[in-house]
């Protein structure tokens, strides 16, 4: 592995590479840009899919978000859909640059809120051949599901304070436990297993700070991931998600995605027993889909 920075904008994002086996920089590589998940960073879930994939012989690129993790930007803990899509465009740059990348054959693969990044990137983003996600979520409904027009409301309260100089508003993205979950009726098994990967030392990381800026929410309750894919998603397809289905909505999100999608190459594949987070990190269950994903690429890049 070979830890890497490339541009979005003014400001650098921190990335790693992660190499096949017996790799020799002479020879071209298919690449997959692997996308994280909302509050996580390179080292975790993203990064479990990115060794993987080199694993298989491919070329691997994972990245902290922009104004999150490693990465640079302004302001910090910043979860904005539209940076964090040009975040791809931004790493499939860098990729051409790479004489061992071969610029026809890369390919992306986003986790939770990074599938429905890796989707949007791909609508417009035609150097992106092929599309894979696992547990793929749509932000306008994950985030802005529940009581949208009230917290659409906090958010404009919270700008107009900030704007008269108060601090700016800092919210975590999970309950730092399952007994504080459960004090604020948060006891969803989704919610639960949010805290189990990310608060525990399961999953957690020093990076991970768990910290998301409030005024996030505005943009992510509009940000449709998945609009416009019945006429511009045509690049092959392979959806991921597990049966066990949560509050979070991966499943039916999965299947959303697959039945609009215009492409004609496209498959849907459930992983049996498996709930969100075990597609995370859990061996039987990530063992299952790199086994899809390494197919799907292999055939398609």
């Amino acid at each position: 592995m070979e830890k890497v920075k490339f541009k979005n904008s003014n400001w650098d994002v921190a990335a790693n590479i992660h190499f096949p086996k017996d790799f020799n920089p002479s020879k071209q590589y298919a690449a997959i840009v692997c996308v994280h998940p909302g509050s996580s960073v390179k080292e975790q879930t993203a990064g479990l899919y990115a060794a993987g994939l080199a694993e298989e012989g491919f070329i691997a690129l994972v990245y902290d978000a922009s104004f999150q993790g490693e990465s640079g930007g302004e302001p910090r803990y910043l979860e904005d859909p539209a940076t964090r899509v040009e975040d791809i465009r931004c790493a499939v740059d860098y990729l051409t640059t790479l004489q061992y990348i071969d610029e026809n054959r890369i390919g992306v693969l986003g986790i939770c809120a990074g599938g429905g990044y890796a989707v949007n990137a791909s609508l417009t983003e035609r150097r992106i051949k092929a599309v894979g996600t696992v547990v793929a979520t749509n932000a306008s409904r994950a985030y802005g599901e529940s009581d949208v027009v009230q917290t659409l409301e906090a958010v404009g309260a919270q700008r107009t304070s900030e704007a008269r100089g108060e601090a700016a508003k800092i919210v975590p993205w999970t309950p730092e436990s399952a007994e504080d979950a459960r004090k604020k009726g948060m006891d969803e098994f989704d919610m639960l297993g949010a805290i189990n990967y990310y608060r525990t030392p399961r999953g957690e990381y020093p990076t991970a700070n768990n910290k998301l800026l409030f005024k996030s929410m505005s943009a992510l309750a509009v940000f449709d991931a998945f609009h416009l894919t019945e006429r511009l998603l045509t690049q092959p397809l392979l959806v991921i998600v597990g049966d066990k289905v949560g509050a979070f909505g991966s499943y039916r999100d999965g299947f959303t995605l697959f039945n609009k999608a215009a492409s004609t190459n496209k498959k849907i594949h459930v992983v049996k027993g498996a709930g969100h987070y075990d597609l995370y990190d859990q061996p039987e269950a990530t063992g299952e889909a790199l086994a899809q994903l390494a197919a799907f690429y292999n055939k398609n890049l």
